[in-house]
């Protein structure tokens, strides 16, 4: 199969897990668990991306992360950029589970982590950032008790 219909098909297979994400007040244990299952094997995906789609050819001359100019040759090929992007709706699955699972104990309900969700799905390290600054607000208005 080519890189892009792979593409569509990792995209598809992601909004699954963040369905399950924005509807975890039903179920919220299996919901974080179902996203969790999302993200799993999106890593096997792009596991086997990196042994089948990079190994074989090899990183082109310069290629590295000590770069920017290395990176940009790093995600040149189809199949590198492929399992760029595969790394990124992994790991920003994953974040927001993390979220999801984090929010009762923290205090935080489930319509303030909603714009978390939509921010992390679409700016992953932004969603990430205004979870963590509404969890430290909740934190201090109860006194500094519990942890970020």
């Amino acid at each position: 199969m080519d890189a892009p219909r792979l593409f569509e098909l990792a995209n598809a297979a992601v909004l699954p897990g963040w369905a399950m994400l924005a509807l975890a007040p039903l179920r919220r244990e299996w919901a974080v668990v179902g996203a969790r299952v999302v993200a799993a094997l999106l890593c096997g995906f792009y596991f086997s991306l990196l042994v089948t789609g990079l190994a074989g050819a090899g990183p082109p001359e310069g290629a590295g992360f000590t770069s920017l100019e290395g990176v940009r040759l790093l995600l040149s090929s189809p199949p590198a950029l492929l399992a760029g992007w595969v790394h990124y709706l992994a790991f920003d699955l994953w974040v927001a589970s993390w979220q999801v699972a984090d929010a009762p104990p923290a205090r935080l309900p489930h319509w303030l982590v909603l714009p978390c969700l939509a921010l992390t799905f679409v700016a992953g390290p932004v969603g990430l950032l205004i979870y963590l600054l509404l969890k430290a607000g909740r934190l201090l208005k109860a006194g500094g008790r519990g942890s970020i």
